[in-house]
């Protein structure tokens, strides 16, 4: 069992600051098997998504484990396939029924639709939170145009908003709208689906912290204010890995010399169907 993991807080919402990422995931008994063991060794956040077709393996784990559901934060996410409020309800309710709970503790719109106002979509969001159906709502992949628009069109505080976040791209001008909105940051694909593993500087830094190359990238993360990540892990061994982060902490000079990777800019989740225009 890891040692518990430090949560952020927004609207009483104590979100655990590292979760398990679920797209992607290998054939479902596998898959239910990784999530188990991630729950079992102390894991309490597990991001999933209508779209990733991973719900019921989730669902499957947490009615195998023994972690009370109060102990759990777990997230999912109604894509821009069904932003018409009529659509986005159908949605969680078939979330729901898949993972096998009366509610999720974060309700994410996962993409800002081309097609449906974004005021509709919230206007749904908000009423999950309502039901009951959500504790907490919030947004995925917004622009800092999309923040303030969706931000000013909620009646409920939005928790968070789901980035792609790593130390090959910069961010800040997203960060600063969270930021002046009192929103959370959550960092999917935290290790640019494994590509910053094999940077100089990381390396460097990692053997210096007798730390792995995922660890230190992840630190450099949650080193950052009001910061969370949900990286991925298809083993044992990395599910071990990405949570314990939290036995050492990256010297000033280390964290600028990461920052500076910035530089490169690369976005790895970029799909042409549904991007907004990037800030």
């Amino acid at each position: 069992m890891i040692n518990e993991i430090p949560y952020l807080t927004r609207n009483s919402g104590n979100m655990p600051c590292v979760g398990l990422g679920t797209m992607s995931y290998p054939e479902p008994e596998k898959a239910i098997e990784l999530i188990k063991y991630a729950l079992d060794i102390g894991y309490r956040h597990i991001d999933t998504a209508r779209k990733y077709g991973s719900e019921n393996w989730v669902g499957d784990a947490i009615k195998m484990s023994n972690v009370p559901r109060d102990k759990l934060w777990i997230t999912t996410k109604v894509t821009e396939d069904n932003a018409a409020p009529v659509d986005f309800m159908k949605s969680l309710e078939k979330s729901l029924m898949a993972l096998n709970l009366n509610y999720v503790d974060l309700l994410l719109i996962h993409w800002p639709s081309r097609t449906i106002p974004i005021k509709d979509t919230v206007g749904a969001l908000n009423n999950a939170k309502k039901e009951g159906l959500a504790r907490n709502i919030g947004i995925s992949n917004f622009t800092t145009s999309l923040i303030q628009e969706a931000v000013h069109c909620s009646e409920e505080e939005l928790y968070c908003n789901q980035i792609e976040y790593h130390a090959y791209i910069n961010q800040d001008k997203v960060l600063h709208a969270c930021d002046k909105y009192g929103i959370l940051v959550t960092c999917h694909v935290p290790l640019a689906r494994g590509i910053i593993l094999n940077d100089p500087i990381i390396q460097t830094i990692a053997l210096k912290y007798n730390k792995s190359s995922a660890q230190v990238a992840l630190k450099w993360l949650l080193q950052q204010t009001r910061i969370s990540v949900v990286p991925r892990a298809l083993s044992y061994n990395e599910i071990e890995e990405n949570i314990s982060l939290f036995d050492f902490n990256l010297s000033d000079d280390d964290m600028e010399k990461i920052s500076s990777l910035r530089h490169n800019n690369l976005r790895v989740v970029d799909p042409e169907i549904r991007r907004p225009l990037w800030d």
